[in-house]
């Protein structure tokens, strides 16, 4: 059962927001406001989706209708306008139970999804190795389990447009039992695939070789940093979700330490539950970073929601206390007027990765926060005659000061810890009192 991708279909959709009505008011907030931000980014995930958005329209409750999420009224309104827009699709900003996305079709003559599977859609577009696919299946077939009963129509189409890309909605896969099966079968292939990482993982720990993870909002620029830091070539978008499988490339910093750089998927409001289980091999290579790198779009006006957003991911995966280095990317976008205030960036660095604006400093404070094989300073009397030993230090690290004394070579250096050992029993060499963190 393979993705189906179809690059072709561009649907029009309407888009339909739900807010709850705020009970207690707030100084300089709407009631409203939180959706409309929500029905923004909606917005940009249709488009990522390769739709065009033909019209839109939001309702504030004191309470979701059980049945329909909407009143009735705002059903028929609904219904209307995605009509005079000869609208093919209706996106719901919310993630709707099987029986309410039974009855808001019914009652609009639409085939209609919500976010979620309007995220899972996007992420099928933009799986490309086969671990990726394989999580995507697994988390659209989790999704599409509850919803069998009274879609059979549905799913007998296959690659019908968004939402309906994935691992093919075919009738035979209408039997519970047989995706069931195939859905164990999918997590079987996904732990091997965790296996072959800890296998890999375990290689790499025989030499200190850190990890440093990018994480972020997506679209915070992560993937055009990773780039930066790297000179790799992924793909980098304005499009949401445009990097999926995790990406690995070495970055040597300017203490000679080599590290491996991996740029992870982007996170979002309410990311489904489903994606966090079925994505575990790709989150994995968060739970093993030495240093997390949080990206933040500085010149979003929704900056402090998303650090939030990203916040609460890391704390249900349990990295709440891991080393992390907040980098304020896109510095390039604001002028002065909208230049933020030292408190606001404080404990962070400012870069653009776009123009390569403080990427020497963001390199160095990597650097200094890196917890895994620590520099340690040294003092080394080295034979002048050995010239090959001397090649070897200012090979593995950074010479502060040396003279020639006699027949000796006298070094004040900085050495990553498990160059320094490597050193212990060739030559003389006296380690200062205070390593550096």
């Amino acid at each position: 059962m393979k993705t189906t991708q179809s690059t072709h279909i561009r649907e029009t959709v309407f888009l339909a927001g739900f807010g709850l009505r705020r009970h207690v008011h707030v100084p300089g907030i709407e009631a409203e406001t939180e959706a409309r931000e929500s029905m923004e980014e909606l917005t940009e995930l249709a488009r990522s989706a390769g739709a065009e958005q033909v019209g839109r329209m939001i309702q504030i409750r004191d309470a979701p209708d059980p049945a329909t999420l909407f009143g009735k009224g705002k059903l028929e309104e609904i219904k209307q306008e995605a009509e005079a827009h000869h609208a093919t699709l209706l996106i719901v900003d919310a993630s709707l139970n099987p029986g309410q996305q039974r009855n808001i079709e019914k009652a609009v003559g639409l085939r209609t999804i919500d976010r979620v599977q309007l995220i899972l859609d996007i992420f099928a577009r933009h799986a490309r190795s086969r671990e990726g696919q394989l999580q995507v299946e697994l988390a659209q077939l989790n999704y599409m389990l509850p919803r069998l009963a009274g879609s059979s129509a549905s799913l007998s189409r296959l690659g019908g447009g968004i939402g309906t890309r994935g691992p093919g909605e075919q009738k035979l896969e209408t039997d519970r039992r047989r995706i069931r099966r195939r859905i164990a079968h999918l997590e079987g292939s996904l732990e091997t695939v965790r296996r072959e990482r800890a296998l890999r993982r375990r290689a790499r720990q025989d030499v200190p070789l850190a990890t440093i993870a990018l994480v972020g909002y997506t679209n915070a620029g992560k993937s055009t940093l990773f780039n930066a830091l790297t000179r790799a070539n992924v793909t980098a978008s304005p499009r949401m979700f445009a990097t999926l499988d995790p990406t690995v490339r070495s970055l040597t910093l300017p203490s000679k330490r080599r590290v491996l750089v991996s740029d992870t998927v982007g996170f979002i409001r309410d990311l489904p539950p489903g994606l966090m289980t079925s994505f575990r091999a790709t989150l994995e290579e968060l739970q093993q970073a030495a240093l997390i790198l949080h990206v933040i779009d500085i010149s979003s006006p929704r900056q402090a929601e998303q650090e939030v957003q990203v916040d609460k991911v890391l704390t249900n995966l349990d990295l709440e206390a891991r080393p992390r280095l907040r980098v304020f990317n896109k510095i390039d976008r604001l002028d002065q007027t909208q230049a933020p205030s030292p408190a606001a960036v404080a404990g962070g660095i400012s870069v653009s990765a776009l123009t390569g604006t403080g990427l020497g400093d963001l390199i160095e404070a990597i650097d200094r926060a890196l917890p895994v094989d620590p520099i340690v300073k040294l003092h080394l009397r080295v034979p002048v005659r050995d010239g090959r030993r001397v090649a070897a230090i200012r090979a593995s690290g950074r010479v502060l000061e040396s003279q020639v004394h006699d027949s000796e070579l006298w070094m004040d250096v900085e050495l990553p810890e498990s160059a320094a050992r490597r050193l212990q029993g060739h030559g003389s060499e006296e380690p200062e009192p205070n390593a550096k963190s």
